[in-house]
Parts: structure tokens; sequence; C-alpha cells
């Protein structure tokens, strides 16, 4: 077994032009779809999440005590349960909007992969 041979063949590898298979582009096509939506939702829940946590801090005096505070940690920690509340419901508009901007292109491409098999 050459090792110079098969270091040679995987560096000439990285450098040839790759060909782009349709698999390859179903799984892109796929990914702009969904991707932006997960991303939202993960930053958005983390916020909201942030948010909530603030203002339980708050109304439990970990953070400040007093009236004030208990009665803006409520106020604060409502915000962000609101925000984890209509996360998903976000979420699921983007997905679809994503499906409805791509879907065409994948159900094409993912028949043209179906016929030529």
């Amino acid at each position: 077994m050459n090792t110079d041979k098969i270091y040679a063949e995987h560096i000439a590898n990285e450098y040839s032009k790759k060909e782009n298979s349709k698999v390859k582009q179903l799984k892109k096509l796929d990914s702009k779809a969904k991707n932006p939506a997960n991303i939202f939702a993960f930053t958005f829940g983390i916020i909201s999440l942030l948010i909530l946590g603030v203002g339980m801090c708050l109304a439990m005096e970990v953070i400040a005590s007093g009236v004030v505070a208990f009665i803006a940690g409520i106020i604060i920690g409502i915000i962000g349960i609101i925000g984890c509340s209509i996360n998903y419901f976000i979420y699921k508009k983007i997905k679809e909007n994503g499906k409805n901007k791509y879907g065409s292109d994948i159900l094409r491409l993912a028949k043209e992969i179906t016929d030529e098999q």
C-alpha cells in the first residue's frame, strides 16, 4: 500500500471541481426552506426565556427589593411568557413561508431524482 499515492489523491480531491449532485441540491434547498425558521425560533425563544428569568428575579426580589421591583418583575415576566407562548406559532408561519417559497423547486428536483432511479 503506497501511502504517498493515497495522500496525493486526497490532496487532488480537495482541489478538483466538485460535481453538484441532485441530492446535494435537494438538501441545500431543504435547509434553505427550514433554517430561517429554526434560527428565529431558537433566538427568539432564548431571548424570551431571559426576559422571563429577569422578571422572576425581580419578582422574587433577588436583583432588587421593594414593591416597584415586584410589580416590574411580574410585568416583565408576563412579557417573557407571552414571547415563549407565541414563539411556536411564529416558527410555524416562517417555516410555512419557506416551504411555499422553495416547495416547487424541491418537488421538481425530488421528482427528477426518483424518475432517474
